[in-house]
């Protein structure tokens, strides 16, 4: 079981590590056609605490955990797992080439209201909430799933502020 947790971890850190190589190239072309960046200062805090949340995930499985947790809360958190990656993924699907990592924004050009912008004002970051949560809890982390939760929680609060004001709201 620790196994197969291990590389669920490690999937969703591959996946991050594509759409870290995705967001570069759309942070190229944006930057071409005159995007500008808001709140850049937080960035290298946003991509620490992501890193150090699946080293926690994995290190908390192995060293802190005494055995696999309740099947139901493997399965309800997995469940949470693969609706914020849903959630996560239509975002970058709705944003298309304008999703970055980063907050950049190309003067002049109207928000995205379509897709997963149509019910939910940032369904990407919903997505990233959920998974924070529930990826530690799927195999009884619940050290991580608190410590990195209200640390994204605090994170967020700032990014939204960033964002929102970048894009004019």
């Amino acid at each position: 079981m620790l196994t197969c947790y291990l590389a669920l971890v490690g999937l969703v850190a591959i996946q991050r590590l594509a759409e870290t190589a995705r967001s570069r190239r759309h942070e190229k072309a944006l930057r071409e056609r005159g995007a500008q960046e808001f709140g850049a200062g937080h960035f290298p805090v946003m991509v620490a605490l992501h890193t150090t949340w699946l080293f926690a995930c994995a290190g908390e499985a192995i060293w802190l955990v005494s055995g696999p947790p309740h099947p139901f809360l493997a399965v309800g958190m997995l469940v949470l797992v693969v609706i914020g990656q849903t959630l996560r993924l239509l975002a970058m699907r709705s944003l298309g080439e304008r999703w970055t990592a980063r907050v950049l924004v190309l003067p002049n050009e109207p928000l995205i209201t379509t897709g997963a912008f149509t019910h939910v004002r940032h369904p990407n970051y919903v997505g990233v909430v959920l998974e924070i949560f529930a990826l530690p809890l799927v195999f009884g982390g619940w050290r991580t799933a608190v410590f990195f939760t209200i640390a994204n929680a605090l994170l967020l609060r700032h990014r939204i502020a960033v964002e929102e004001e970048a894009l004019g709201g």
